[in-house]
Protein backbone atom coordinates (compact mmCIF):
# COMPACT_ATOMS: atom_id res chain seq x y z
CA UNK A 1 0.00 0.00 0.00
CA UNK A 2 1.46 3.51 -0.91
CA UNK A 3 2.44 5.83 1.96
CA UNK A 4 0.35 9.05 1.78
CA UNK A 5 2.78 11.82 0.99
CA UNK A 6 2.67 15.03 2.91
CA UNK A 7 4.87 18.07 2.97
CA UNK A 8 5.33 19.69 6.08
CA UNK A 9 6.94 23.89 5.28
CA UNK A 10 8.14 25.72 8.68
CA UNK A 11 8.55 29.38 7.71
CA UNK A 12 9.25 32.25 10.02
CA UNK A 13 6.03 32.68 11.93
CA UNK A 14 6.52 32.47 15.76
CA UNK A 15 4.99 29.12 17.02
CA UNK A 16 7.60 26.33 15.23
CA UNK A 17 6.02 24.35 18.11
CA UNK A 18 3.44 23.27 16.28
CA UNK A 19 5.25 22.56 13.10
CA UNK A 20 7.26 20.17 15.25
CA UNK A 21 4.55 18.68 16.99
CA UNK A 22 2.44 17.70 13.35
CA UNK A 23 5.82 16.23 12.05
CA UNK A 24 5.79 13.92 15.06
CA UNK A 25 2.63 12.61 14.33
CA UNK A 26 2.69 12.45 11.07
CA UNK A 27 5.70 9.75 10.77
CA UNK A 28 3.86 8.41 13.68
CA UNK A 29 0.84 7.73 11.54
CA UNK A 30 3.35 6.16 9.26
CA UNK A 31 3.19 9.27 6.41
CA UNK A 32 5.68 9.39 4.03
CA UNK A 33 7.20 13.06 5.30
CA UNK A 34 8.86 15.42 3.23
CA UNK A 35 10.45 18.73 5.40
CA UNK A 36 11.07 22.19 4.04
CA UNK A 37 12.01 25.27 5.97
CA UNK A 38 12.56 28.84 4.99
CA UNK A 39 15.82 30.48 5.46
CA UNK A 40 13.98 32.29 8.59
CA UNK A 41 12.42 29.07 9.75
CA UNK A 42 15.76 27.96 10.44
CA UNK A 43 15.91 31.47 12.75
CA UNK A 44 13.30 30.72 14.80
CA UNK A 45 13.49 27.07 15.20
CA UNK A 46 17.33 27.87 16.84
CA UNK A 47 15.16 31.17 18.79
CA UNK A 48 12.26 29.19 20.38
CA UNK A 49 13.23 25.35 20.03
CA UNK A 50 16.76 26.08 20.41
CA UNK A 51 17.43 23.70 17.63
CA UNK A 52 20.41 25.01 15.69
CA UNK A 53 20.06 22.97 12.36
CA UNK A 54 22.65 24.21 10.09
CA UNK A 55 24.04 22.68 6.85
CA UNK A 56 23.40 21.26 3.42
CA UNK A 57 20.61 18.89 3.06
CA UNK A 58 22.37 15.66 4.38
CA UNK A 59 23.28 17.45 7.44
CA UNK A 60 19.95 18.70 8.14
CA UNK A 61 18.13 15.67 7.34
CA UNK A 62 20.80 13.93 10.26
CA UNK A 63 18.94 16.37 12.79
CA UNK A 64 15.77 15.79 11.68
CA UNK A 65 15.94 12.27 12.02
CA UNK A 66 17.89 12.35 15.14
CA UNK A 67 15.27 14.95 16.58
CA UNK A 68 12.37 12.68 15.46
CA UNK A 69 13.95 9.55 16.66
CA UNK A 70 12.85 8.16 12.87
CA UNK A 71 14.50 5.41 11.48
CA UNK A 72 11.55 4.43 9.01
CA UNK A 73 12.90 6.11 5.73
CA UNK A 74 9.63 8.28 5.95
CA UNK A 75 11.22 11.25 6.22
CA UNK A 76 13.18 13.94 3.51
CA UNK A 77 14.19 16.97 3.67
CA UNK A 78 14.73 19.71 0.92
CA UNK A 79 16.87 22.81 1.14
CA UNK A 80 14.66 26.03 0.20
CA UNK A 81 16.78 26.96 -2.83
CA UNK A 82 16.59 23.61 -3.92
CA UNK A 83 13.97 23.44 -7.38
CA UNK A 84 14.97 20.49 -8.56
CA UNK A 85 13.51 18.65 -5.75
CA UNK A 86 10.56 16.31 -6.87
CA UNK A 87 8.15 17.96 -4.83
CA UNK A 88 8.81 21.44 -7.34
CA UNK A 89 7.40 19.49 -9.96
CA UNK A 90 3.55 18.64 -10.75
CA UNK A 91 4.51 15.39 -12.26
CA UNK A 92 5.48 14.59 -8.15
CA UNK A 93 3.08 16.63 -6.65
CA UNK A 94 2.37 15.01 -2.89
CA UNK A 95 -0.83 14.30 -1.38
CA UNK A 96 -1.12 17.41 0.75
CA UNK A 97 1.04 20.00 2.14
CA UNK A 98 0.94 21.95 5.05
CA UNK A 99 2.51 25.33 5.87
CA UNK A 100 2.68 25.12 9.75
CA UNK A 101 3.75 27.70 11.29
CA UNK A 102 2.66 30.44 8.66
CA UNK A 103 4.25 33.56 8.63
CA UNK A 104 2.07 36.32 6.59
CA UNK A 105 4.88 36.53 4.28
CA UNK A 106 5.22 33.73 3.01
CA UNK A 107 0.68 33.37 3.16
CA UNK A 108 0.88 36.72 0.53
CA UNK A 109 3.48 34.82 -1.54
CA UNK A 110 1.66 31.71 -2.28
CA UNK A 111 -2.18 33.60 -2.16
CA UNK A 112 -0.09 35.66 -5.75
CA UNK A 113 1.75 32.55 -6.96
CA UNK A 114 5.32 34.75 -6.51
CA UNK A 115 7.61 31.17 -5.65
CA UNK A 116 10.86 33.07 -5.00
CA UNK A 117 11.85 28.98 -3.25
CA UNK A 118 11.10 25.52 -2.57
CA UNK A 119 8.11 26.24 -0.11
CA UNK A 120 6.39 28.42 -2.12
CA UNK A 121 6.87 26.60 -5.22
CA UNK A 122 5.83 23.51 -3.67
CA UNK A 123 2.35 25.10 -1.97
CA UNK A 124 1.78 26.84 -5.94
CA UNK A 125 1.99 23.01 -7.08
CA UNK A 126 -0.16 21.51 -4.19
CA UNK A 127 -2.92 24.66 -5.61
CA UNK A 128 -2.88 24.06 -9.53
CA UNK A 129 -2.66 20.22 -9.42
CA UNK A 130 -5.62 20.55 -6.96
CA UNK A 131 -4.36 18.47 -3.76
CA UNK A 132 -5.19 19.49 -0.45
CA UNK A 133 -3.17 21.84 1.06
CA UNK A 134 -3.63 23.26 4.82
CA UNK A 135 -2.41 26.59 6.43
CA UNK A 136 -1.39 27.55 9.72
CA UNK A 137 -0.92 31.39 10.06
CA UNK A 138 0.39 32.50 12.88
CA UNK A 139 0.39 36.25 13.60
CA UNK A 140 -2.48 38.68 15.62
CA UNK A 141 -3.81 40.74 15.22
CA UNK A 142 -4.77 40.62 11.23
CA UNK A 143 -4.47 43.20 8.88
CA UNK A 144 -6.76 43.70 5.97
CA UNK A 145 -4.45 42.41 3.82
CA UNK A 146 -3.62 39.24 5.97
CA UNK A 147 -7.21 38.79 5.63
CA UNK A 148 -7.39 38.88 2.11
CA UNK A 149 -4.72 36.83 1.05
CA UNK A 150 -6.53 34.16 3.34
CA UNK A 151 -9.70 34.40 1.53
CA UNK A 152 -7.78 34.14 -1.71
CA UNK A 153 -6.33 30.78 -0.45
CA UNK A 154 -9.33 29.29 1.01
CA UNK A 155 -11.72 30.34 -2.22
CA UNK A 156 -8.68 28.58 -4.34
CA UNK A 157 -9.52 25.11 -2.48
CA UNK A 158 -6.92 25.67 0.75
CA UNK A 159 -8.09 24.83 4.32
CA UNK A 160 -7.20 27.76 6.96
CA UNK A 161 -6.50 26.82 10.41
CA UNK A 162 -5.44 29.28 12.59
CA UNK A 163 -3.17 28.72 15.12
CA UNK A 164 -6.08 29.00 18.15
CA UNK A 165 -6.04 26.49 20.88
CA UNK A 166 -9.45 25.84 22.35
CA UNK A 167 -10.11 25.46 26.32
CA UNK A 168 -13.40 23.32 26.51
CA UNK A 169 -10.94 20.44 27.19
CA UNK A 170 -9.48 21.78 29.69
CA UNK A 171 -5.71 22.35 28.61
CA UNK A 172 -3.46 21.29 31.52
CA UNK A 173 -0.11 22.25 30.11
CA UNK A 174 1.52 24.17 26.83
CA UNK A 175 1.87 20.29 25.38
CA UNK A 176 -2.26 20.03 25.60
CA UNK A 177 -2.73 23.40 23.87
CA UNK A 178 0.10 22.71 21.23
CA UNK A 179 -1.58 19.48 20.19
CA UNK A 180 -4.79 20.73 19.76
CA UNK A 181 -3.85 22.88 16.78
CA UNK A 182 -1.81 19.87 15.90
CA UNK A 183 -4.57 18.13 15.96
CA UNK A 184 -7.11 20.39 13.76
CA UNK A 185 -4.36 20.28 11.16
CA UNK A 186 -4.28 16.56 11.08
CA UNK A 187 -8.45 16.65 10.72
CA UNK A 188 -7.88 19.07 7.79
CA UNK A 189 -5.58 16.44 6.21
CA UNK A 190 -8.15 13.72 7.11
CA UNK A 191 -6.04 11.85 8.99
CA UNK A 192 -7.46 10.47 12.62
CA UNK A 193 -5.50 11.09 15.94
CA UNK A 194 -6.09 11.21 19.29
CA UNK A 195 -4.30 14.17 20.13
CA UNK A 196 -7.44 16.01 21.73
CA UNK A 197 -10.37 15.04 23.37
CA UNK A 198 -13.44 15.68 20.92
CA UNK A 199 -16.51 17.88 22.30
CA UNK A 200 -19.09 15.74 23.84
CA UNK A 201 -16.62 12.58 24.42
Amino acid sequence: MKKRHIVLAITGASGVIYGLRLGRELLRGGSRLSILISKTGFEVLRHEAGLDWKGNEAEVLRFLAEYFNDSTGNLEYYAEDNFFAPVASGSSVPDAMVLCPCSMGTLSRVASGNSGNLLERCADVVLKERRTLVVVPRETPLSEIHLENMLKLSRMGARIVPAMPAFYQKPGSIEDMVDFVAGKALDALGIEHVLYRRWGE
